[in-house]
């Protein structure tokens, strides 16, 4: 997320640190490369000018010539300035504080997601807020669109409105909401129809649904991977019906963040939610001190800690943190983490919420160790698979014929098997090294300590 953006600043903020005293020259130069860097993200010209005139306004200061850590006090303002950008501190909840059931219109152009935004939304609700949730799609413009959301309503357990032919989108919305009060759901998700582009058609159709509904929410659904494109959506759609909340969907492929920090000072709305993935879970509440932190390379570790306590088997992680007591670790303990951590996404969206994670993913690309996806989880998942009880258990007896053999059975190379034998000893070691530092060595020594000697003490170390 962000990795493009958050390079090129990570750059302007290391070569401040490096410095002692700065001039307001410094500081200049400095915000000329950050606005330069803010361009090219594709974030909004007027808002790049704001954001600079924020920043340059408290960056010139004595609070920051006369610091200690001047450097260091020029990202803090960033930082601060940015969080306000996206929204301010905090994130900005869904309005259900109205009677059942709570109307939720969901707007937004064709392939912006927004249909598989309503089934990752409806889950969400009746997983997390126990509400009862009924779907619907309004969209009689786009072939099958009403078939999708009835199969999206399936994976996620809650019902869909039943398909009658020939209706007008008015006609379906207030069955939906009729429906809704007579089997007693707390929630309507209507999906309204999308268009290839903007047009009046689009937006009477949106004003009409939403004469009719009159909803709690009108939530508009744009893909952050269109840059400039979902500013320019978002500002049309709230001019024509006005809207409360925005949802970025392909947030973990946005390598920019141009859509992110441009959209609450364009239409004055707060992004809500954002998805993450194409998993009808992948849906998560927006946090802008977060996703500040993300771009400026500190990392989101309580966003870490909350989804792996929303994903990780808490008796898995016991049965482990037993045998790291005792020493022991094995190549089936290994292939039940790499199970773990397939549920929480890929290994760069888990990576990218560690700080100093630009530099980490440097160094493992440069180890040749930068494949951070799924299909290096799959392919080691394969090749333990295809290991006797005896190998997974004793890796110490993995030979060259044996090599070939696993090789040969999981349909990948002796390359990839010896890669993955190094990996193993090398977090073996590194669990060998906890549990003889225990708790409070590794509180004096830091993470530090747990690396390869190789890897302490230099000053390209990752942590």
């Amino acid at each position: 997320m962000f990795d493009a953006l958050s390079g090129k600043l990570a750059g302007v903020f290391d070569r401040l640190r490096g410095r002692g005293a700065l001039s307001e020259a410094d500081v200049n130069e400095a915000l000329r490369e950050v606005r330069l860097a803010l361009l090219d993200a594709d974030v909004a010209l007027p808002v790049v000018k704001d954001f600079i005139n924020r920043v340059r306004e408290r960056a010139v200061g004595a609070e920051v010539l006369e610091s200690v850590s001047p450097g260091q006090q020029v990202v803090k303002i960033v930082n601060d300035v940015m969080i306000e950008a996206l929204g301010g501190a905090g994130a900005v909840g869904l309005d259900l504080n109205a009677p059942a059931p709570i109307p939720i219109l969901m707007v937004g152009l064709q392939g912006s997601g927004k249909t598989t935004t309503a089934g990752k939304l409806a889950l969400r609700l009746a997983r997390r807020e126990r509400r009862r949730v009924l779907l619907a799609s309004l969209d009689t413009q786009r072939p099958a669109a009403q078939l999708q959301l009835a199969q999206l309503a399936g994976q996620a357990g809650v019902p869909s409105l039943p398909i009658i032919a020939g209706q007008t989108p008015i006609e379906i919305a207030r069955r939906a909401m009729e429906t809704g009060r007579r089997e007693v759901f707390d929630v309507v998700i209507l999906d309204t129809a999308g268009r290839l582009s903007i047009n009046q058609e689009l937006m009477e159709e949106v004003r009409q649904i939403r004469a009719a509904t009159s909803p709690a929410e009108t939530l508009l659904v744009v893909d952050a991977l269109t840059g400039q494109d979902a500013v320019n959506t978002a500002r049309a759609f709230n001019d024509a019906v006005g809207v409360t909340g925005i949802v970025l969907t392909r947030m973990d492929s946005d390598a920019r963040g141009g859509a992110a920090l441009s959209m609450r000072a364009i239409t004055g709305a707060p992004i809500k939610l954002i998805g993450a993935g194409e998993k009808i879970d992948a849906l998560e509440d927006f946090h802008p001190e977060r996703v500040a932190g993300r771009i400026l390379g500190m990392g989101d570790v309580v966003g870490l800690v909350e989804k792996a306590a929303e994903t990780l088997d808490e008796e898995e992680a016991e049965k482990l943190a037993r045998k790291m007591a005792k020493g022991k670790f094995d190549l089936e303990d290994y292939a039940a983490q790499l199970r773990q951590i397939n549920k929480m996404g890929s290994l760069s969206s888990i990576l990218g919420m560690l700080p100093g994670a630009g530099k980490i993913q440097e160094q493992l690309a440069a180890a040749g160790q930068g494949d951070l996806d799924k299909t290096m989880l799959k392919r080691q998942a394969a090749i333990i698979g295809s290991m006797t009880r005896d190998e997974r258990r004793r890796p110490e007896i993995i030979k060259a014929s044996r090599k070939k053999r696993i090789a040969a059975g999981s349909g990948t190379t002796v390359q990839e098997i010896n890669r993955l034998l190094k990996q193993f000893d090398t977090m073996s070691d590194m669990m060998k090294r906890a549990n003889r530092l225990g708790q409070k060595g590794l509180m004096r020594h830091g993470l530090g300590a747990l690396l390869p000697k190789a890897m302490q003490g230099g000053r390209g170390r990752p942590f």
